[in-house]
């Protein structure tokens, strides 16, 4: 595994926490207040989905080269960036309130939805290399 291979690998593993954490005051730190603990809650479940895409990435890189390898790793840094843009704005927005940069979420959003067409269609070009002939 290489080394950008283990750092996404690291980098899921401490947004995995942190959304688990983000739940947690979500439920506790946010109690009173219904809209914080809402952005909370989807910014934690978009983390937390979008780590685990990263190390099924991961997974889908270790069979791939070529053009092939360079998409997926398009599609993960996609992911990466809608992490912290939208699951940050949407953090920093809940315990600051409206930001001057929250059109920063949207972009966010934009990256996760991208990341995944690029998958979609990396995988349509080339799923032989990652699931054989069938």
């Amino acid at each position: 595994m290489g080394l950008v291979d283990r750092l996404w690998v690291a980098f899921a593993a401490l947004n995995g926490a942190v959304a688990v954490g983000a739940g947690a005051y979500a439920s506790h730190g946010l109690a009173g207040d219904p809209r914080g603990q809402e952005l909370f809650r989807l910014a934690g479940q978009y983390q937390m989905w979008h780590a685990l895409a990263l190390i099924a990435l991961v997974a889908l890189l270790r069979t791939a080269d070529g053009p092939a390898r360079l998409a997926l790793r398009l599609s993960g840094w996609l992911f990466v960036a809608g992490i912290v843009l939208f699951s940050g704005t949407l953090y920093a927005t809940a315990t600051s309130g409206p930001l001057s940069f929250a059109m920063t979420a949207p972009t966010g959003g934009s990256a996760f939805i991208l990341g995944w067409l690029v998958l979609a269609l990396t995988v349509l070009l080339f799923g032989r290399r990652f699931f054989g002939k069938a």
